[in-house]
């Protein structure tokens, strides 16, 4: 049991670690591309908003993911 608890705990690690460092790549592109638009015509800001929280959707997901893992320990 103490193998497959360890294998559980690396996978939920795994799927938030990865999923954070997916979005915060993600989000540093979305975010300048966000700001240069905003700079433009102030009427992007909406958009830009939208389109940098967009990624955070996929850090939620893996957060869900891991507490399904670690609830599978317990």
């Amino acid at each position: 049991m103490a193998i497959e608890a360890g294998l559980i705990a690396t996978g939920a690690g795994l799927a938030v670690g990865l999923a954070g460092l997916g979005t915060g790549i993600a989000q540093s592109s979305i975010g300048a591309a966000a700001v240069g638009a905003t700079a433009e015509d102030a009427k992007n800001f909406g958009k830009g908003l939208v389109l940098t929280a967009l990624p955070e959707t996929v850090v939620l997901l893996g957060l869900v993911m891991a507490i399904l893992l670690w609830l599978k320990i317990v």
